[in-house]
């Protein structure tokens, strides 16, 4: 059994099933044993006591805050069924070279694991994505047809200043099945995602360059620093030049 702390869901897991957990939320798993609850005689004993529960884990380190963002929109554990299917196959295979890696380590079995581990973190969230249970959030819109086109256009260039229309034309909807469809992909509006995607960007130049904060108003698709500001407060609790200010005392 697994459960997140504090959330009083318990997810049973078995064999071949594959668990995600996007946040990074503490968890505890427990073995309830798949005898815990029977008599189990003398002469049964030795040949039917249950094998003892094994799992393999990996751990994720992302530093880029827009990642921890995005995937802070994720659900708090994804899992995926018994790892079957066209879109798992690779999974096993990974599993496979991951475990051969760990018990007969070579050189460069550390960069191995690495990318073993990256591989095995974007089929996950692939296929999940493209599963019945993915709930509305970025990953779900970026591997739809269409919609993706619509947020790589936005990330390409967040201060362009897109109109709902020239969006949908780059995917080839109609205005209101475009708008329709990004809310059932991604869970909000477009222009919603624009403001989120604007902010995002806003961080990145404001921790990472010296220019003006009119300057990066402008850059990211504000027509005022006043706009901006409000929209940046909003956001984060703090006026943007207090975010930089507190940033670059942390150095």
């Amino acid at each position: 059994m697994l459960q997140v702390d504090g959330d009083p869901h318990v997810e049973h897991v078995s064999r071949g099933d594959v668990v995600l957990l996007p946040r990074g939320d503490p968890h505890h798993i427990t073995d309830v044993g798949k005898h815990a609850h029977a008599t189990v005689s003398a002469g049964e004993a030795e040949n039917d006591a249950p094998e003892p529960t094994r799992w393999l884990c990996g751990t994720f380190t992302i530093g880029d805050p827009r990642a921890s963002h995005l995937l802070g929109s994720l659900p708090a554990m994804i899992v995926l069924r018994g790892a079957h299917g066209p879109a798992l196959e690779g999974l096993e295979v990974a599993h496979r070279m991951l475990v051969l890696e760990m018990r007969s380590p070579s050189q460069g079995s550390a960069v191995m694991v690495a990318r073993i581990l990256d591989l095995i973190f974007i089929q996950i969230l692939r296929a999940w994505a493209a599963g019945t249970d993915a709930e509305p959030s970025w990953l779900p819109g970026a591997f739809d047809p269409q919609i993706g086109l619509a947020l790589s256009a936005i990330h390409r260039d967040p201060g362009h200043d897109w109109t709902v229309e020239e969006v949908a034309r780059a995917c080839n909807l109609s205005r209101s099945a475009f708008a329709a469809r990004f809310v059932a992909r991604v869970g909000m509006p477009p222009a919603a995602y624009l403001a989120h995607v604007r902010l995002d960007a806003a961080t990145d130049l404001l921790r990472d360059t010296s220019l003006p904060v009119t300057l990066i108003a402008q850059r990211v698709g504000y027509t005022s620093e006043a706009a901006f500001s409000r929209a940046f407060k909003n956001r984060y609790g703090t006026p943007p030049t207090r975010w930089r200010r507190d940033r670059r005392g942390r150095w």
